[in-house]
């Protein structure tokens, strides 16, 4: 959420930034909560002024009523009657009035970083660099939707039967590599200095305004209606909740959590071709990594996070390519967002993987979470996340990528956590 200090003392530049992440009514929405705030102000002011002016009286009526002057102190009892009653007035339509800034300042995105190219769409994105080599396949190289079956690794017909389109079954070898994947990511994010954490898949829905996930994504995250709480889409909800209304001492600053969890997406009207197979998903196994860091090192704990991601997919031996996002194309809540993209050689595209953003004050704001400064003054810490990584485009790259005729090979770095080094139709 952004400050409102902010968009009452950058005004022109709040409405520039807005209007490069093509929020299409900046102008009306922020010119409303400026108009609420200065009534909010003025309303607070007068209760504050008919507060002290109670208090004051309070101390007069006692004066009067030990010099026995009766009549003196209930005429001021009467005006201390009135001004109760206006304090009470002021109260009520404060807290209506700064509900109704709240969920305004819900609705405003987040503003981009300097740095964030303009664009509206995917192909406006900047690429920042690329890695790995991409393979060559043989003549009769499949897709991973083929391959998966040829192997009986992941069936998707069984998880439609019990569940619905979207939630595979994962079983023999392919669910061995899942547990395989999800081991490494981990024990790679440990030796990287993040504290591992095994969050609630269910979180209540403070926890989905915490993030922004709310309202921003109501509709694509699964709601239990009897006891209001919510899915998660990612670790990163409940990792970062961890420490919604918190003042966290700046020696244990900054915090790195890493945590798996499955994720939950209901991907509405996202359905084709180009999203076959594991391409999407309404469940999906993903590791998250989280930072909470003070705003002068964020960026630079950003830095570290992008080459984590980097150096996960340098050992899987995956071609992969870093995007900048375009305003256009970046998240509600980002102020800076990197995605990281793999090669699928069988289908001869790039496949999103991962997302490492830095969110600056936006989600510390909501979540209230806050670190004491020196001085003593509490000031607003910088929140970042990033998947380190989601599993269902890394499993398909390296199905199509690793495709041989006697199987499919995997990285070194997965063959003590799987326990077998190639998947074959005589392994499962």
């Amino acid at each position: 959420m952004l400050q409102i200090s902010v968009l009452r003392d950058h005004t022109a530049a709040v409405l520039a930034g807005l209007a490069k992440k093509h929020y299409a009514t900046a102008e009306a929405d922020v010119a409303a909560v400026l108009a609420l705030d200065q009534r909010r102000r003025a309303l607070q002011t007068t209760h504050d002024a008919a507060q002290a002016e109670a208090n004051q009286l309070a101390t007069q009526i006692g004066g009067l009523l030990k010099t026995g002057d009766r009549a003196g102190a209930e005429a001021l009892k009467l005006r201390t009657a009135d001004l109760k009653q206006q304090t009470q007035a002021a109260s009520a339509e404060l807290a209506q009035v700064e509900d109704e800034q709240k969920q305004l300042l819900y609705k405003l995105p987040n503003l981009p970083h300097v740095s964030v190219p303009e664009g509206r769409h995917a192909a406006d994105n900047e690429v920042l660099r690329e890695g790995g080599e991409k393979p060559a396949l043989p003549a009769n190289a499949q897709p991973h939707w083929e391959l998966i079956k040829k192997y009986d690794i992941i069936d998707f017909e069984l998880g439609n039967k019990i569940t619905g389109a979207g939630f595979p079954v994962y079983k023999g070898q392919g669910a061995r590599l899942q547990r395989a994947l999800i081991n490494f990511f981990l024990d790679q994010a440990r030796a990287a200095g993040y504290t591992e954490v095994q969050p609630p898949i269910l979180v209540n829905e403070a926890s989905g305004y915490g993030t922004g996930n709310l309202p921003d994504k109501d509709g694509q995250m699964y709601h239990d209606l009897k006891d209001n709480l919510y899915l998660i889409p990612t670790a990163e909800v409940p990792l970062t909740n961890l420490y919604r209304d918190e003042i966290i001492p700046a020696d244990k600053l900054p915090v790195r959590l890493a945590g798996y969890t499955p994720c939950f997406r209901r991907e509405a009207g996202s359905w084709g071709a180009d999203v076959r197979g594991l391409n999407r998903l309404h469940q999906f196994d993903k590791i998250e990594i989280v930072q909470i860091t003070t705003p002068e090192t964020s960026y630079a704990a950003l830095d570290t996070m992008l080459a984590h991601v980097e150096g996960l997919l340098g050992k899987l031996g995956l071609p992969y390519r870093i995007l900048r996002l375009c305003g256009g194309d970046m998240s509600f809540t980002s102020a800076l967002t990197y995605d990281f993209e793999v090669w699928s050689a069988a289908q001869s595209r790039w496949l999103e993987v991962s997302s490492v953003s830095n969110f600056e004050t936006f989600q510390a704001n909501r979540l209230k979470c806050r670190y004491r400064a020196e001085g003593g003054k509490t000031q607003l810490l910088h929140t970042l996340n990033g998947s380190a990584l989601a599993l269902p485009r890394i499993v398909a790259a390296l199905l199509e990528n690793n495709q041989d005729e006697s199987g499919i090979a995997l990285p070194e770095v997965l063959h003590s956590y799987c326990g077998f080094d190639k998947i074959t139709n005589l392994a499962n």
